[in-house]
C-alpha cells in the first residue's frame, strides 16, 4: 500500500494544492485556542420583566419568543 506522500505526488498540481489546503484547514480546526474571560454584558437585560414573570415563566416566555409563538 502506498503512503500518503506517494499518493499526493500522483495527483495533478491543482489537486495537490487542494490537499494542502485541506490539511491546513484540519490543522487549524484542531488547534485549541485559549478561551478568554466570559463577558456578561447581557446580565440584567431582562430585569424590567422580573416583576411580570417568575424565573420559570420567563424561561417559557423566552422559548416562545425564540420559536415565534404568540
Amino acid at each position: 500500500m502506498k503512503n500518503i506522500e506517494e499518493m499526493i505526488k500522483e495527483l495533478p498540481p491543482e489537486l495537490q494544492q487542494e490537499v494542502e489546503d485541506f490539511i491546513k484547514f484540519l490543522l487549524e480546526k484542531h488547534v485549541r485556542k485559549p478561551i478568554g474571560k466570559f463577558e456578561f454584558g447581557w446580565a440584567g437585560a431582562l430585569k424590567d420583566l422580573r416583576d411580570l414573570y417568575t424565573s420559570v415563566e420567563l424561561q417559557h416566555k423566552i422559548s416562545e419568543w425564540r420559536i415565534g409563538e404568540k
